[in-house]
């Protein structure tokens, strides 16, 4: 079962010096060395690789600007439907206020009997009474 330990410091071991670990002179052997301070990349012989980070944002940019771009298309797409059912309904106004006036004009009295007359109907003459048998 692991425990937590938290900050607690750990005992200091220092490794033992091997005979080919050569010593400053005028070192004891029990005098700690002077420790260089490394940062872990260096420490772990890996260098900080910036070329997959400017990668990254690059594919993001193109990400972002990409989303953009569809945004603007569907806006202008959205646009253009709208101008053309615009037209359709100023069309579909004209065609109603022809109807309606066709109809004002063509059905007057006037107008029916000038129909009639062109297709050969006379007026009316005075009506005939027939007698009961």
């Amino acid at each position: 079962m692991a425990i937590y330990e938290g900050t607690r410091q750990r005992p200091l071991v220092r490794p033992a010096l091997s005979p080919r670990v050569a010593r400053p002179p005028g070192r004891s052997i029990d005098s700690p060395l002077p420790r260089r301070r490394l940062n872990g990349a260096v420490r772990a012989r890996r260098r900080s690789n910036r070329v997959g980070v400017v990668l990254g944002a690059i594919v993001i940019a193109f990400l972002l600007a990409f989303f953009s771009l569809a945004q603007t298309m569907r806006v202008s797409a959205t646009g253009y439907d709208i101008e053309r059912l615009n037209s359709d309904r100023a069309g579909l106004l004209a065609q109603q206020r022809q109807a309606v006036s066709d109809i004002n004009r063509l059905g007057g009295v006037s107008a029916i009997r000038h129909t009639g007359i062109g297709l050969g109907l006379s007026q009316l003459t005075d009506p005939l009474i027939v007698t009961p048998r």
